[in-house]
């Protein structure tokens, strides 16, 4: 998009149809990646996207997908792409003259990149719905939060880990597939089966019978005093994670009941309600600044629980330049880091619309003359 722009996908073309969550999500991360990624905005819903970080890096040309010679010149650019990524129902691609039979037939090496929630086929796939829907229906909202009721964990078990992630990974591996064969292909990304996939080893344990389906029930959700978060004196939390037996001792350790005989087994959970009562009065003794600095050196899977301005601050985060300002804007840098074609953020988000001309003439298409807004 810019002279910034580089990364192991410098040179691939993305044609993206504006969206919601999952498939900007994966827009981002492709152009992070150095991937040169056209969005495609309609008319009737430029004036509600907002300017955000979620949509950075690439150009955008806005055509009204209803009218014919816009709906050609769309197909122009779809023939130029190495991929596509769409999150709309089912069958509205379809609808508009721009599914997969239509783009395959113009492009047969087209990575096809389909974003639902539901997926493309199965008894709800047209029923509305949004993250916490699909986060639910998947088993894993069950199992978070505290016993009383279910939690939602934000948007990011769904939308953007079971979502744009798949999506991503799904379109990447087409990709090589396209560039081996010849030969592209749909790839149907759904948040309810990328949320199953997240949850592969909590149904192994299920299975196994070693995970009580309850919240607080278990060491990784919220019943081990090894594997939980406390409160401090000031009011603020501290977290460990302390699984591994090396790891516990220290822990022990560092709140000075390394020599309480009520620690000793580590994974009864007959005595976990106990211990975790006595972990939370001692760390109630201490603010979160004093805990962190006790146990600066330590191993004992230790961590302040950080808001997201103190994260920005933090010095490991700083020293890994893991936000980085553009735009005038403090973001998340691009991940994940490459040694030899490191990416880069390609610039700020651009309003609907902005690059028609420039977008058209790079990539060797016929701009409708009705597009020119």
């Amino acid at each position: 998009m810019t002279s910034e722009s580089q990364g192991p996908l410098l040179g691939v073309r993305v044609v993206e149809l504006a969206a919601q969550g999952p498939a900007p999500f994966c827009g981002m991360m492709l152009s992070d990646m150095g991937a040169d990624v056209v969005r495609i905005d309609r008319p009737n819903a430029a004036m509600q996207r907002e300017l955000g970080i979620l949509e950075r890096g690439r150009r955008s040309v806005m055509l009204d997908l209803k009218s014919p010679s816009e709906r050609q010149a769309a197909l122009g650019l779809i023939a130029k792409a190495d991929i596509l990524i769409e999150g709309y129902r089912p069958g509205v691609m379809e609808r508009l003259g721009l599914g997969p039979d239509v783009a395959l037939g113009i492009n047969p090496t087209l990575v096809y990149g389909r974003m639902t929630g539901w997926g493309q086929s199965g008894p709800i796939a047209p029923k509305g719905g949004h993250d916490l829907n699909y986060v639910a229906m998947s088993g894993a909202l069950h199992m978070i939060g505290p016993k009383e009721r279910p939690m939602s964990p934000l948007n990011l078990v769904g939308d953007y880990g079971g979502g744009g992630t798949f999506l991503t990974m799904g379109v990447l591996a087409a990709l090589v597939h396209a560039r081996r064969t010849g030969q592209g292909q749909v790839v149907d990304a759904s948040m309810i089966d990328g949320i199953s996939t997240l949850m592969a080893a909590n149904y192994g344990s299920l299975a196994s019978g070693r995970l009580v389906e309850e919240r607080e029930a278990n060491g990784l959700n919220g019943s081990s005093p090894w594997g939980n978060v406390y409160r401090c004196s000031d009011g603020h939390f501290i977290a460990f994670q302390a699984y591994e037996p090396q790891f516990y001792r220290e822990m022990l350790s560092g709140l000075g009941l390394g020599d309480d005989p009520l620690f000793e087994p580590q994974h009864d959970a007959a005595v976990w309600p106990e211990q975790r009562a006595r972990i939370a009065a001692v760390v109630e003794t201490r603010s979160r600044a004093e805990w962190t600095e006790h146990f600066a050196d330590s191993d004992a899977c230790f961590s302040p629980v950080l808001t997201m301005s103190e994260a920005q601050r933090h010095p490991h985060m700083r020293a890994r330049d893991a936000f980085q300002l553009s735009d005038d804007m403090l973001q998340p840098a691009p991940a994940p880091r490459f040694s030899a074609t490191p990416g880069a953020i390609a610039g700020p988000q651009r309003p609907a619309g902005a690059d028609q001309q420039e977008v058209f003439r790079s990539w060797n298409v016929a701009e409708p003359k009705e597009a020119v807004r």
